[in-house]
């Protein structure tokens, strides 16, 4: 005697070598014998043997048309005995019962199963839905390998073409285009990345690490959704000339300087845009400057953290009246030494916007030694370094813990061809000149004075500080050691850093003795802080990520194979020249400072990579 049942799913036969109440003991046809439950069992038959009635009603369910199997099985629920007989006839073999069964218990989009051996017909309207369905699958199978084979041969299909900046940046994982890229980049072993750069997807490397990043912090695109600028209300009109020293790309000019003498005192003004008078908490370009917390940069390009007419409106440019606020420090005529400050909110009339460019060949640590020559704004910037040297020797910093450090600027010339065409230049300005020092040290001096005065007075500020080396935000005042203050509240960028805005609100209602637009436990406040933090760590990881990657373009414009660099530590070397630190493989041991003479090999514009070896000697 044989049997058919079903176990864990899946309809069996074996023979039966002994039976009790409720179980059986079968051997399968591969000679494996095991316990069976006795309400498991479907039919019982005495030939073909068990392997046989598989084997063979295997190949007869292939013959039998499942629509037909359907329409013949009518509403109601029945036995897969029931309507084989309706399909073969009353004296149905164990062999047609076991095919009717198996062809039912394979196609779950036409029959229900309701009971071991029992089914039920699908609805019409769900068999529908379900072929459907099934045929969708298909299809999409189908197109799933046809795009993954264009993609391994390196051909990108048109269909993914609308669908790329998705894919290279923000892919949707459910996607049929991403599953395609997956897929064929899986089979190649390399990322879906290098995978579409491969078919053609990245035409410009430096597009692509850009549209990265907007893709992250700008989801929404670059552009603003505010109103007009408001004009600000009348001010006083200070007295005196303001100038303000800036790069030649400086177009968010935050801070200018005045000079005047008078009996015995010269008064210094340290004069800082003031969009907080136009900007009021919670209006629509104060929730989009929040929303971005600082301008970007990166070589050759920005996006401000204001609309364009709107740092235009605010910015300290040449030849016109604009609101500021003040901070006065009226000197001793003869020592410079600080009496006392004040700060005051008003307007004052741009003179001149100096450039570094045009300003260092007249003003350095050479021409001060030698003698300066006869240009305008000499006596001013003579008086305004003499005060900054005061300034740095007041708060300890005696001389630059660092003189022969570089900063280094990037002049993108755009070529004809697009944003790869372009040729970079990138020019080293030695930090610490003496025009460094005024601006930095009458910066330093504002920041201080006015984060000790808002913490004075019980007003709430957002504070830099800087203890056992590590720097951090937040809204309680404490010591930057590394600036030897006190006190350090940002506040001389309010066009491009948020928290300066903030501070700037502050300040201004102190100065005018009203409301401040914070409090001290302001939930918001804190907020901000956090907000600012995340973003301006942000916008200087990409700033880095695209200097070190015009610095790799400049080596291939120049197709510079050795360089000259100096051992950090370990293998980790700074590039003579440039802005450049990476590692390097097989350094022989070395100390720290040591000269190297370098290989540069396989540049990767896309992972912004190379290698670096010893060149031979």
């Amino acid at each position: 005697m044989n049997v058919l049942y079903e176990e864990d799913g899946a309809l069996k036969a074996a023979a039966v070598l002994a039976e009790q109440n409720t179980s059986l003991h079968i051997e399968t046809p591969h000679g494996k014998r095991a316990k069976i439950k006795a309400s498991h069992v479907l039919m019982r038959f005495a030939a073909p043997a068990a392997g046989d009635l598989l084997a063979g009603a295997a190949q007869e369910a292939e013959q039998i048309p499942l629509d037909f199997l359907w329409e013949a099985s009518g509403e109601a629920e029945f036995g897969f005995d029931e309507l084989a007989g309706e399909y073969f006839g009353a004296s149905a073999t164990p062999l047609q019962q076991a095919a009717v069964a198996l062809r039912m218990h394979g196609a779950p989009m036409y029959f229900y199963r309701k009971g071991r051996g029992r089914y039920k017909a699908a609805p019409a309207d769900a068999l529908k839905a379900a072929l459907a369905g099934q045929a969708r699958r298909a299809a999409q199978a189908a197109q799933l390998a046809l795009w993954e084979a264009q993609l391994v041969e390196g051909e990108l299909p048109d269909a993914l073409r609308p669908a790329l900046r998705a894919l290279l940046h923000k892919p949707d994982r459910s996607s049929l285009e991403w599953k395609a890229v997956d897929a064929a980049a899986a089979r190649l072993g390399v990322s879906p990345t290098r995978l579409l750069a491969n078919c053609g997807a990245i035409p410009s490397t430096a597009c692509f690490h850009r549209e990265r990043f907007l893709a992250e912090h700008f989801p929404h695109g670059i552009g603003f959704a505010v109103g007009p600028v408001q004009a600000s209300p009348p001010l006083p009109l200070a007295e005196g000339r303001a100038f303000s020293i800036d790069d030649a790309a400086t177009t968010e000019i935050d801070d200018a300087f005045s000079v005047q003498h008078d009996a015995g005192h010269v008064r210094v003004g340290i004069h800082i845009a003031a969009p907080a008078l136009g900007i009021p908490r919670g209006s629509d370009v104060d929730a989009a400057a929040r929303a971005r917390m600082s301008t970007v940069y990166l070589p050759g390009d920005k996006i401000t953290m204001l609309p364009g007419d709107w740092v235009d409106t605010f910015s300290l440019l040449e030849g016109r009246v604009v609101p500021v606020v003040s901070l006065y420090l009226w000197c001793d005529a003869a020592t410079l030494a600080v009496e006392r400050v004040e700060t005051r909110v008003e307007s004052i009339r741009i003179t001149a916007n100096l450039r570094h460019d045009t300003l260092d060949p007249l003003f350095n640590a050479e021409t001060l030694v030698s003698g300066l020559g006869d240009f305008e704004w000499r006596d001013e910037l003579l008086t305004l370094h003499r005060l900054a040297q005061r300034l740095e020797q007041a708060r300890g910093r005696l001389a630059d813990m660092q003189p022969d450090k570089v900063d280094y600027s990037f002049v993108i010339e755009r070529g004809d061809g697009g944003p790869d065409s372009a040729r970079v230049r990138i020019v080293p300005r030695k930090r610490g000149s003496p025009i460094d020092l005024v601006v930095s040290e009458l910066m330093i001096f504002a920041n201080s004075t006015w984060g000790r005065a808002l913490d004075d007075a019980g007003l709430a500020g957002i504070y830099r500080s800087q203890q056992f080396g590590k720097t951090r935000m937040g809204t309680q005042a404490s010591p930057h050691q590394g600036l030897g203050v006190s006190h350090y509240a940002w506040s001389s960028s309010p066009i491009r850093r948020y928290a300066d805005l903030v501070n700037q609100r502050q300040i201004v209602a102190l100065a005018r003795d009203e409301d401040a637009p914070y409090g001290s436990r302001d939930d918001d406040l804190f907020a901000i802080v956090r907000d600012f933090e995340l973003a301006y760590d942000a916008y200087a990881e990409f700033q880095r990520h695209m200097e070190r990657y015009w610095c790799l373009r400049f080596l291939l414009q120049e197709d510079l194979r050795e360089v000259d660099a100096t051992l950090i530590r370990d293998d980790l070397v700074r590039v003579s020249g440039l802005p450049l630190v990476m590692r390097a493989r097989g350094l022989p041991l070395a100390d720290p400072g040591t000269p190297l003479r370098l290989v540069v090999d396989d540049i990767d514009l896309l992972d912004v990579s190379c290698r670096l070896t010893p060149a031979p000697r």
